[in-house]
């Protein structure tokens, strides 16, 4: 395992250091030295990453919990060795809690397709909020449809937070579910989870975390958060695509019908019925996906050696260095909230009237990677007034200097689209 020094003091040079650790960083694009500002959408993988699943397939590879030869047994031991990291990474005490998913989506579709398919009635009420990924939208949507629950939606304030200032209006006898994002993904805000699951919690509605943007980026304890499920994904956290978590209270995931049947899931097999296997078996139907758990499990390790909190404070440190540069550059509108500690670091703006895409493109040109369009948050776009946005998001490898190349590459779209100085 790599140990590393604190992202304190000199973190540039820090994160430079790390940088160098993932392979994908070390390459030009289109000439220039590339600077990865889309890590909100998949991180890039460290070399441990990458040899973690390279040595399964070339020394491990067999299925697990099946065979009885070493292969099988070795595979089994990395899988659950990598299932109890990633539960002790989320303060998650018991990880028989923890359900290996593809990703927050499945995650969050688990939980509205199972516990909400079962438990919510007509005439129920589902609280969300427009800020919400269409991951944490059209689940709910679905099951609302199903059933006959009711959707109910928190706003946000003009600095892009939760409104929560009506939350016990809309939290009532018959809220089921509040189901929010910890960080929004187009905004980048950091939403005050605590808070709304206790008032939740008063009514007796179950809460429902979609962590996708916070597990990558925040010390995450789900207990501290007061909430029922999290989901996350690991191609966020520096691990593989196709494999993330979803973490639920064993006395909720107990009661819950198992969303897919076949393999690992059963229990007993007869004709005409089956029982199902106990906690997490019961919701991994069929061969799973075993390298990216693994992988996933030393993604999960290369984080916890560099420090969650550390790198928090040097994203806070990065975020405030580019709304200070970005101020700079005429025309160009910021989303989201300016207090540092109510966001992320995730910046979505706009450059006069140059479109994202074309923004976007220019961007790659010069060798910066930013994202560009809705961001699956087509409600909240609608909200703020615009169709996309151009988003920006940092991690532990970028430094200064990354931010001073995205402002250069800007003032260059500004030259190129003819943006005159704008007061």
């Amino acid at each position: 395992m790599h140990t590393f020094a604190p992202l304190d003091t000199d973190q540039d040079e820090q994160a430079t250091t790390l940088a160098a650790l993932f392979p994908v960083l070390q390459q030009q694009v289109n000439g220039h030295r590339l600077v990865y500002l889309d890590s909100a959408a998949s991180s890039q993988k460290p070399r441990a990453v990458i040899e973690s699943i390279e040595r399964f397939y070339r020394r491990d590879n067999a299925n697990v919990h099946r065979g009885l030869h070493e292969l099988s047994t070795r595979a089994t031991e990395a899988y659950e060795a990598a299932r109890v990291r990633v539960a002790n990474f989320l303060g998650i005490d018991d990880p028989a809690e923890l359900i290996w998913t593809r990703g927050t989506t499945e995650g969050l579709n688990l939980v509205a397709w199972s516990w909400g398919g079962s438990n919510l009635r007509p005439g129920d009420e589902i609280l969300l909020s427009v800020l919400e990924h269409h991951s944490n939208l059209v689940p709910w949507q679905l099951v609302a449809e199903r059933t006959g629950a009711r959707l109910r939606f928190l706003d946000i304030d003009d600095r892009g937070c939760l409104d929560l200032s009506n939350l016990d209006q809309l939290l009532t006898p018959r809220t089921r579910v509040v189901s929010v994002a910890h960080v929004s993904n187009a905004l980048g805000t950091i939403n005050p989870i605590r808070t709304i699951a206790d008032r939740a919690r008063s009514v007796g509605a179950i809460v429902v975390v979609d962590g996708a943007q916070s597990a990558p980026h925040l010390p995450v304890n789900v207990w501290e958060l007061g909430c029922d499920f999290f989901a996350f994904s690991g191609h966020k956290v520096c691990g593989p695509t196709g494999i993330g978590g979803l973490w639920g209270r064993r006395e909720l995931l107990e009661q819950m019908p198992p969303l897919f049947g076949g393999g690992d899931m059963i229990d007993e097999v007869e004709l005409e019925r089956s029982t199902y296997a106990p906690l997490p078996h019961r919701f991994e139907a069929g061969t799973p996906h075993i390298a990216g758990a693994i992988g996933l499990g030393a993604a999960i390790e290369f984080l916890q050696s560099v420090g969650m909190h550390r790198i928090h404070r040097h994203e806070r440190t990065l975020l405030a260095y580019a709304l200070q540069r970005l101020r700079e550059v005429p025309g160009l509108r910021v989303f989201g909230p300016t207090a540092l500690e109510e966001r992320s670091g995730v910046i979505s703006f706009t450059l006069a009237d140059v479109h994202p895409h074309d923004l976007a493109t220019i961007l790659d040109a010069e060798g910066v990677a930013i994202r560009a369009g809705h961001h699956c948050a087509q409600p909240l776009m609608r909200r703020l007034g615009v169709s996309a946005t151009a988003r920006a998001s940092f991690y532990l490898y970028n430094t200064h200097a990354d931010v001073d190349r995205l402002v250069e590459a800007l003032n260059r779209a500004r030259e190129l689209f003819g943006c005159g100085e704008i007061s």
